[in-house]
């Protein structure tokens, strides 16, 4: 794996898919907090209709897992994961392209909704019911962003907290060993999911296309659209050879339904 320059102290570039994401989480805080400051409980009824809850998804509010990233509460909390949005977008951005980060961060934040899940359902199964603590905020893109970059550029140098340097690969086994000791404590349901969001983060970046999922799935609808193009014309083809020979001539045409010359009557017809 190569290294990638010292430590970086700086943020990265606030442009493209990064900028977006901070901006569209940004918005929807304030605009939770304009509500809260204009209707009071009627907004804090919203962020809870809003946010992941796998109880209410299970019973119909399907919502949530499209919904429950860009409900934050808490101006720290907020700021420390846009922050962090920002840092770690910023650095992939400069070496994948806007629909991969997309992709990654999208496939972070329904990985942490699919562990949720799994962790509520396991949970009720065993006879360990879970608390049910609802799921809100980018945490789980922010933790699939982290594990891609221990993955893929492990050895690049981060400031931790702005004052502890640290490899990537490391800094995302710190934080992924914080989230095991949260298992044994009140947020199992939290830590799990976080847990969720990096394994997701780390199968994106492991198996998705340098492009991302999105230039994949055009390529491949193109394609299909294509081939069904080409299947008609061989079928028109084969109607018109038959209908030709019915009139006496003989029309050939290859598999892709292309007509085929007859060089030798080409001379005949050029010479007489």
């Amino acid at each position: 794996m190569r290294r990638i320059g010292s430590s970086p102290v700086g943020f990265p570039g606030f442009s493209g898919a990064t900028r977006q994401l901070v901006l569209v989480n940004l918005i929807a805080f304030f605009v939770l907090l304009v509500c809260g400051m204009v209707f009071h409980s009627d907004a804090a009824a919203v962020a809870g209709w809003l946010a992941f809850q796998p109880g209410a998804f299970l019973h119909g509010a399907i919502w949530q897992p499209f919904t429950y990233s860009f409900i934050h509460f808490g101006i720290l909390e907020t700021l420390f994961e846009l922050l962090s949005l920002w840092f770690l977008a910023g650095f992939l951005e400069t070496f994948h392209n806007a629909n991969w980060i997309y992709g990654l961060y999208a496939f972070s934040v329904l990985g942490t909704v699919a562990a949720g899940i799994v962790i509520f359902l396991v949970g009720g199964t065993i006879g360990l019911p879970m608390v049910p603590i609802p799921l809100f905020g980018c945490f789980g893109g922010v933790f699939g962003m982290l594990a891609a970059i221990g993955l893929l550029y492990g050895d690049v140098e981060f400031l931790l907290f702005f004052a502890i340097g640290m490899k990537a690969k490391y800094m995302a086994i710190v934080f992924a060993v914080i989230a095991v000791a949260m298992l044994f404590g009140e947020e199992k349901m939290y830590a799990f999911a976080q847990l969720g969001g990096a394994a997701a983060g780390l199968l994106y970046a492991r198996s998705a296309p340098r492009k991302g999922v999105h230039f994949a799935v055009s390529e491949r609808l193109y394609g299909m659209r294509n081939r069904y193009y080409r299947w008609k014309r061989r079928r028109a083809a084969r109607k018109f050879e038959v209908y030709m020979r019915s009139q006496g001539r003989t029309v050939k045409f290859d598999g892709q339904g292309r007509v085929i010359h007859d060089e030798d009557a080409d001379d005949k017809k050029r010479w007489n």
